[in-house]
């Protein structure tokens, strides 16, 4: 179905990253103002206390650097999705935070998981997979934009670095493929000349009939009395006054 204004600018593009960092933000001011530690309503693997953290987990972070490392992709990836994928960024969002802390609830080690990582990583992937299943050049470019400025996250699904969850990233990876999969939007249809159009017939066309096979324009009788019949008068005056 064919959206006039599925890719243009709107305030939430603005409004939607910027609610998230504050968010994120606003929960790690209030840890240091009133010397609170909120990790125990992170994600803790097999306990049932531990699956409040499906929905508080995001908004909590251990320090200043973790705050910060996810911040800016947080923005970015955020935009990205309420830009070009408008009718559906609500969805990926809320299904995507339940989905990635569900199965990191699932697989992850029996410590506190949090921190904002596991929604960037199910952002990133599905807008990478979605614009390469959708074929859309737009939606493919942005998916190379996404492979670009974020590719060496894929590093971080896997055990490499003590002191990550990586299995929130591996969640939020495979959360975002999912999605990707089964979450049906609405691509714009491209605009097509008409000689890009199947059944296209260029004997047909009144424009190619005046060129030859070798491209070489062909000047018609036609034409000719045509231009013969044209006559141009000029009407002019000999004095200002007459």
């Amino acid at each position: 179905m064919l959206e006039k204004n599925h890719f243009k600018f709107s305030y939430w593009v603005l409004f939607a990253p910027l609610i998230a960092v504050l968010s994120i933000w606003t929960v790690f001011w209030v840890e240091v103002q009133f010397d609170v530690n909120l990790n125990k309503y992170g994600i803790y693997p097999q306990r049932f206390s531990g699956l409040k953290g499906i929905l508080f987990s995001p908004f909590i972070h251990g320090s200043v650097a973790h705050l910060y490392n996810n911040t800016i992709p947080l923005a970015v990836l955020t935009a990205f999705l309420v830009y070009f994928y408008r009718y559906a960024s609500l969805r990926i969002l809320f299904f995507g935070m339940l989905l990635s802390g569900s199965l990191t609830w699932l697989i992850g080690r029996p410590s506190y998981h949090i921190g904002a990582s596991g929604i960037i990583y199910v952002l990133a992937s599905f807008i990478f997979f979605k614009g390469v299943f959708a074929k859309h050049f737009r939606l493919v470019a942005l998916s190379l934009v996404v492979v670009f400025v974020y590719g060496s996250m894929i590093w971080y699904i896997f055990p490499v670095k003590d002191g990550i969850s990586w299995e929130g990233h591996l969640s939020g990876f495979l959360t975002g493929l999912l999605l990707a999969i089964f979450v049906k939007i609405r691509i714009p249809v491209e605009k097509k000349f008409e000689w890009e159009k199947e059944g296209y017939n260029e004997e047909e066309d009144a424009f190619l009939k005046h060129f030859d096979e070798d491209g070489n324009f062909i000047e018609s009788d036609l034409d000719e009395e045509t231009s013969e019949k044209i006559k141009i008068k000029y009407h002019y005056k000999k004095n200002p006054g007459e």
